[in-house]
């Protein structure tokens, strides 16, 4: 008895072979995301995320609130140096007046010591000695700086004090000029604009003059219409 294999058949010779059929894994079904439709599925992890319109609705008033109150403190902070605009140019000028008045108290402490003491000694002929100069320097510049402080009663006289005072500084461009003024140049040398910075101090007492005697003025009309 004859037994019989069964081969394989093969195609002939420049016959395409037959393709061999696909096989295709099954992927899970995406889980829906809850709250969603049955076709609704869960982003990739990897896909960008876009802003939510409720995060930006939610932003949005936040930053509103912030720049709001920020504004509202700026208001308060005018309003409040508005309102305290010349208390606070009196104590600022007054604080300068009697700290430079201080420091004259002590020796080679200011730096505009021999200048002040040069432009009085000349002012006075030389007939005052220089260290009675000197306290009566310091003493004047610490009264009119207390008197700026605290104001009141004291304010108008240390006004006429501060104003006389800055006469006999300003003085001194004209009596020091080798020490005010560069050589060949109309420019001041470093004590020159020491003094020359002054006149910010006279602008502001300038202001507390005026708002002090018109303050006064409309008192006295009070009274009298009263």
């Amino acid at each position: 008895m004859r037994s019989y294999t069964a081969e394989p058949s093969l195609p002939p010779p420049g016959a395409t072979p037959h393709a061999r059929p696909h096989l295709s894994i099954a992927t899970p079904a995406s889980t829906p995301v809850s709250g969603s439709g049955p076709d609704s599925t869960v982003a990739s992890a990897s896909a960008p995320r876009a802003p939510a319109p409720e995060r930006a609705a939610a932003a949005a008033p936040t930053t509103a609130t912030a720049m709001t109150a920020g504004a509202q403190a700026l208001n308060r902070l005018a309003a409040y140096v508005n309102a305290h605009s010349h208390a606070l140019l009196r104590v600022t000028v007054g604080i300068v007046f009697f700290g430079f008045g201080v420091l004259k108290l002590f020796p080679s402490a200011s730096p505009a010591e021999q200048l002040a003491v040069d432009a009085a000694t000349k002012m006075t002929l030389g007939m005052v000695p220089e260290t009675v100069l000197l306290l009566s320097l310091a003493a004047l510049e610490t009264a009119i700086g207390i008197g700026l402080i605290v104001g009141r009663r004291l304010l108008r006289p240390a006004l006429v004090a501060f104003f006389l005072h800055m006469g006999g500084v300003f003085s001194t461009l004209l009596l020091l000029p080798d020490a005010m003024w560069q050589p060949h140049s109309p420019a001041p040398t470093m004590e020159g604009q020491y003094v020359v910075k002054n006149v910010v101090l006279v602008a502001v007492c300038l202001v507390v003059a005026a708002h002090e005697w018109s303050r006064g003025d409309r008192s006295r009309a009070g009274n009298g219409a009263g």
